[in-house]
């Protein structure tokens, strides 16, 4: 029996087709993250791998992908193979560095770093909400990533909506549509996957304040 065949027996054991599971697969591998509350296709797309997680964690392992799912937090992240699973596992010392590695630009590195600083200062402090989110305001990302990395966000505001646009597609922040990243009135939502997104050994360094150079692969600093 061909793989497809026995591929598409299994699913329909579940109710779901073929073209159902490779528009789930292609979800994946394009965007790398689902995250349930982002919208209603993340949700039908998540509903739909929740119900057939072990044939799509099966399908990704032929290419050694993994997956951690949060259940919780009704996430779920791809990662590349030999990349580190944060509280799984550590990375293959063979570490792939193929194309499902994404190369985060230094404005990128400082600000997801900055998130998870402010994060997890709202979690001790119980300023987290039902869905797991810390709500930050732009006017105080500013002031930390002046304080802790010395140096501003992106002047333009152009750069600036495109830096906040691109961690909202990594699924790492939320924020409305219309908001202009030009007030400090500016409010952003912080995913709880942000904690399992950055690597405690890049928040050790911000605690012994080296703040040397922040560039670097998702490799470096954190764990995607």
């Amino acid at each position: 029996m061909k793989l497809s065949n026995a591929l598409e027996d299994a699913l329909q054991n579940h109710h779901v087709s073929f073209n159902e599971f490779q528009e789930l697969i292609v979800r994946l591998l394009n965007y790398t993250v689902l995250s349930r509350n982002e919208s209603a296709t993340e949700q039908a797309l998540y509903d739909r791998y929740v119900r057939i997680e072990d044939l799509v964690k099966d399908y990704m392992s032929i290419a050694q992908i993994n997956l951690h799912h949060d259940s919780h937090f009704q996430y779920v992240r791809l990662y590349p193979p030999g990349a580190e699973i944060p509280g799984i596992r550590d990375a293959d010392e063979s570490a792939y560095s193929g194309s499902l590695r994404q190369r985060l630009s230094q404005n990128e590195v400082a600000l997801i770093l900055i998130l998870r600083v402010q994060y997890d200062k709202a979690l001790r402090e119980g300023k987290i909400d039902d869905s797991g989110f810390a709500l930050e305001s732009l006017e105080s990302i500013s002031i930390a990533i002046k304080n802790m990395l010395r140096r501003p966000l992106p002047e333009k505001l152009t750069e600036r909506k495109k830096l906040f646009q691109r961690l909202r597609q990594l699924r790492l922040i939320q924020f409305r549509q219309e908001e202009d990243f030009e007030s400090g009135e500016t409010w952003i939502k912080i995913h709880p996957m942000i904690v399992n997104f950055v690597n405690e050994d890049a928040i050790d360094v911000l605690s012994n304040e080296v703040t040397e150079d922040v560039d670097g692969t998702v490799d470096e600093v954190v764990s995607s």
